[in-house]
């Protein structure tokens, strides 16, 4: 087990290149979001994603979402309409996940046979780095029932030696995000969390 201390503002090239090397070999990464901190791996490599669902002891029944790093990566793992386009320009990056329908390229293994898939593009630059080159999973870095930390003592109790790397970004805000179904219109919130007032007053407005 490693662990590295990373500024979560500004975070160190040299770092988060260590931390891409870790998920390019199929590794698993925990790093700091503006929620909680998240347990990465590459998408794409389904062994990967196996290891993010035995670390968690999370049932394969139950999806895991994914983190982008920009709103211009949506349309590759996601299928967007307008309505979506607006929101995302207005909302992201933040403490959301929207739930859309996936694109065939993206395996059934990360949304549990499900067409849809949940996408977060967060407020936080250590994210963003992380899914540069393709995007990771960001489930909260937890045993699946128990606390989601907020802290990383918290996370490296619960998940101890399972996980290549754990980057030291401090404390997150400990409130999970708020999840939104976009495949239907006006959206339906499934999971009241961070910034549920914002989502609010967007869609009165909308």
């Amino acid at each position: 087990m490693n662990c590295i201390k990373i500024n979560p503002n500004q975070p160190e090239p040299e770092k988060m290149e260590m931390a891409r090397e870790v998920l390019r070999r199929g590794g698993t990464v925990v790093y700091p979001t503006d929620t909680l901190y998240g347990l990465g791996a590459n998408i794409f490599i389904e062994e990967a994603v196996k290891k993010v669902y035995q670390i968690k002891k999370r049932s394969g029944e139950k999806p895991l979402s994914i983190c982008l790093s920009s709103a211009s990566d949506l349309g590759n793992v996601a299928q967007i309409d307008t309505n979506t386009v607006n929101l995302v320009e207005d909302l992201l990056p933040g403490p959301f996940t929207l739930i859309l329908e996936k694109k065939k390229e993206i395996s059934t293994l990360i949304t549990a046979v499900s067409n849809k898939i949940g996408v977060r593009i967060p407020d936080s630059p250590v994210c963003r780095e992380l899914s540069l080159e393709f995007p990771i999973t960001t489930t909260s870095a937890n045993i699946s029932g128990k606390v989601s930390p907020a802290t990383l003592d918290g996370v490296r109790i619960q998940l101890k030696d399972q996980v290549d790397l754990y980057l030291d970004g401090g404390d997150c805000s400990g409130v999970a995000s708020t999840v939104m179904d976009l495949t239907s219109w006006p959206p339906e919130i499934l999971r009241a969390g961070a910034a549920l007032d914002q989502v609010r007053s967007y869609l009165n407005l909308h």
